[in-house]
């Protein structure tokens, strides 16, 4: 049974993704400002946050930042009622792992959260399974699977989940060159038209965070007209 923690002002919002998660056999706790949601997410443990961004009090940008500076690891759905890229983009640099923009449709919003609760149970699976330490080390960058931890010449480096799981796909095959419609489908686990910025958003992110110069990467490259690489020659 999955538990999801919905931080939304609207009572109808609130109500019609009740429903369908109620539906998914979740057990839910419902909070309709900032300030009490990042107290019902500091009392208990989540598999999933979804996250208005426009909320009274403490803003969802904020509500993000904080989760984000104790918890890595918990999923967290942005809602935004604006269109401006900004936003989005503001929201994936925070922290989020993903949004829908209001109006959305349901069939997205159960389809995005299905894909959300199988990489959950995906990752406890590799956990509890894994005997040995899976490691990546390309010139002092270390990539601990297992762990789920990063390193740049033995300095921690704190990523969100879709970033570390971006990275370790591409880190898992130097020289693959993969579009952005294939990495939405293999990090994401969705296939939609138009939303390839948001891969363009993390990568921009990662590499500020592991590369020394992001003009010139040294690790993750460009390969014009397809997509991202991990340098072959590390």
């Amino acid at each position: 049974m999955q538990k999801v923690l919905i931080i939304e002002d609207d009572p109808d919002i609130v109500e019609l993704l009740s429903i369908h998660l109620l539906d998914l056999g979740c057990t839910l706790i419902t909070a309709s400002n900032g300030s009490d949601g990042l107290t019902s997410f500091s009392g208990s443990s989540f598999d999933l946050v979804i996250l208005d961004i426009m909320l009274p009090g403490i803003s969802g940008m904020e509500v993000c930042r904080k989760i984000r500076q104790t918890d890595l690891r918990t999923p967290i759905l942005m809602l935004t009622a604006r269109s401006e890229e900004i936003d989005k983009v503001l929201g994936l640099e925070i922290g989020a792992d993903d949004y829908l923009t209001k109006p959305f449709g349901i069939r997205e919003f159960i389809a995005r959260v299905k894909v959300i609760f199988r990489r959950n149970e995906d990752r406890k699976s590799e956990t509890q399974t894994s005997g040995v330490s899976t490691k990546y080390n390309y010139a002092g960058l270390e990539i601990d699977l297992e762990k789920r931890k990063v390193t740049l010449n033995n300095s921690r480096i704190d990523l969100s989940p879709r970033e570390f799981e971006l990275l370790a796909l591409l880190a898992s095959s130097p020289g693959t060159s993969y579009s952005r419609k294939r990495l939405l489908n293999l990090v994401w686990g969705y296939d939609f038209e138009g939303y390839e910025h948001t891969v363009n958003s993390h990568i921009n992110r990662l590499r500020g965070k592991i590369e020394t110069d992001v003009a010139n990467p040294k690790f993750i490259l460009t390969t014009w007209g397809i997509g991202y690489r991990f340098n072959e020659e590390l």
